[in-house]
């Protein structure tokens, strides 16, 4: 049988950023509602939590933390949340968003104490001047999931053609439901809050439910590919949205988000457990088809020469 070589082209980075020095002023921060606000240079260890899987040797536990519709206004507002989107950047072409994604809820697990069900995303197409989030006004495809579940709508997409949100029925997501409790959703879950976290809040036990994001470090990725939009979480596709069909995007900027579904406050004993969390943010290049096949002729040519 003839042996094929592996031909791997470096991706060019287009934008990256680890938050290890504190970045406010290159964001634009959107808020919607009462009770949200970002912190681009939060210390994720004051809080248990471990240092976020591809950091590098030399990187910290710095991070963005997102938080949405809290500090015990006592007054509910829907919608209420935050998006943010890094200053001056337009992203063109086919190229991939991948980051760490951490969802922290009030425990406990696995239902969550009261005010806990939260949605925590990212997305791609915005203007980077408006709150993107359920209730507001979408320019742009983004994607959240909340960290318990228990809600039926647990995984969400939405789209200028779509600002309620994709249904299940609408062929966007890849198990055909929004439910944590879907089989295809299974390798998610079963995690407990840090050791660290429960230390310092003893209400964060239990163990999270079968299908759920919470209390772990997630490899997430977005990627704008001939005209189609994936969101993968630890390398499962969980949803596709057609360009074509999407709407009229409003720039071409990317954005993360934080959101509460529901019109209820969080208590201010809430505060330091009910967050999104992001860090490692990496915007990839997709060389064009051109430029993989002429890389996998030279590979080709240099088995051919070694074989000689």
């Amino acid at each position: 049988m003839a042996f094929v070589p592996t031909t791997t082209v470096n991706a060019q980075t287009l934008w990256s950023q680890n938050f290890e020095t504190d970045t406010t002023a290159n964001w634009n921060v959107n808020t919607l509602g009462l009770g949200s606000d970002a912190n681009f240079f939060f210390d994720y260890s004051s809080v248990g939590i471990p240092q976020a899987p591809n950091s590098g040797v030399s990187d910290g536990t710095y991070g963005l933390r997102l938080r949405a519709n809290q500090f015990g206004f006592g007054t509910a507002t829907f919608p209420a949340g935050v998006s943010v989107s890094p200053i001056g950047q337009s992203f063109t072409g086919d190229y991939i968003l991948r980051f760490d994604m951490w969802l922290n809820f009030i425990g406990p697990a696995p239902g969550g104490g009261a005010g806990s069900t939260q949605i925590t995303g990212a997305g791609i197409g915005t203007a980077g001047t408006s709150s993107q989030i359920a209730g507001g006004t979408v320019d742009s495809i983004f994607f959240g999931g909340s960290g318990e579940g228990g809600v039926a709508t647990d995984y969400r997409a939405y789209a200028p053609a779509a600002q309620s949100g994709y249904t299940a029925a609408s062929g966007v997501f890849a198990a055909g439901s929004q439910n944590n409790t879907a089989a295809y959703y299974s390798q998610f879950g079963g995690e407990t809050a840090p050791a660290g976290q429960v230390a310092l809040y003893p209400g964060q036990t239990g163990a999270t439910a079968a299908g759920t994001l919470g209390w772990a470090w997630r490899d997430v990725e977005i990627a704008n590919v001939n005209g189609a939009v994936t969101w993968k979480v630890d390398g499962l596709l969980i949803a596709t949205v057609d360009t074509s069909a999407a709407g009229t995007l409003g720039g071409a900027n990317i954005l993360f988000n934080q959101f509460d579904i529901n019109g209820s406050t969080t208590d201010l004993t809430g505060n330091d457990v009910l967050f999104g969390l992001f860090d490692n943010i990496v915007v990839t290049a997709v060389p064009e088809p051109s430029s993989l096949a002429l890389a996998g002729l030279g590979a080709l040519a240099l088995f051919a020469r070694r074989r000689k």
